[in-house]
């Protein structure tokens, strides 16, 4: 059966996540990406986790300390601040937009912060290092969000970065779209 966004999410981290490498979770929310990616760089390597919602940073700390994870920073800042906080050499950056799940659905990642921390992040990572971003877009703000950040990334230069899209066409419920940009080998 074909992957849902969030499992493609992984696969495409999977491949090129190495122990020793930092990488960023832009969204912490529950902590499960921050986990996931805790684990991929191993005690060598280094995870920065940001959310605007300090109930998303204490989830986040309470199932990296059950999981007995000691390499994550917790942000609690927008994710467009990405810059101050994260050195460059970054490998990989995953994105979940929408809202936190079990928490006030008026609270969401907006386009303007998100494709600011998008620009941040290209800057930050490794020639061969991904961006990876699971659009949810079933809800209003969604929606807008999803528009303005397809029409930024189909501009993104061709000689710089691969961008993919992938979506469910034939789904009537809105299911999440999945957005990796890979930034490629420097020609000099």
């Amino acid at each position: 059966m074909l992957q849902n966004a969030l499992h493609q999410s992984k696969s495409y981290l999977k491949e090129i996540i190495q122990p020793g490498d930092v990488v960023v979770d832009a969204t912490a929310g529950n902590g499960h990406d921050t986990l996931f990616l805790a684990k991929l760089v191993s005690e060598s390597g280094r995870v920065f986790a940001f959310d605007i919602q300090t109930e998303a940073i204490q989830a986040t700390q309470a199932r990296l300390q059950q999981a007995g994870i000691t390499n994550a920073e917790l942000v609690l800042a927008g994710h467009e601040r990405m810059a101050e906080f994260v050195p460059q050499n970054v490998r990989a950056v995953v994105f979940n937009l929408g809202y936190l799940p079990g928490a006030d659905h008026s609270v969401t990642t907006e386009s303007t912060k998100t494709i600011q921390a998008i620009e941040a992040a290209l800057e930050l990572l490794l020639p061969e290092g991904r961006i990876v971003v699971v659009i949810y877009h079933g809800h209003e703000s969604g929606k807008i969000e999803r528009a303005q950040l397809l029409e930024f990334v189909s501009g993104l230069s061709q000689d710089r970065f691969q961008v993919l899209h992938s979506a469910f066409l034939n789904q009537q419920n809105s299911p999440p779209e999945l957005v990796v940009i890979e930034k490629k080998k420097s020609s000099s």
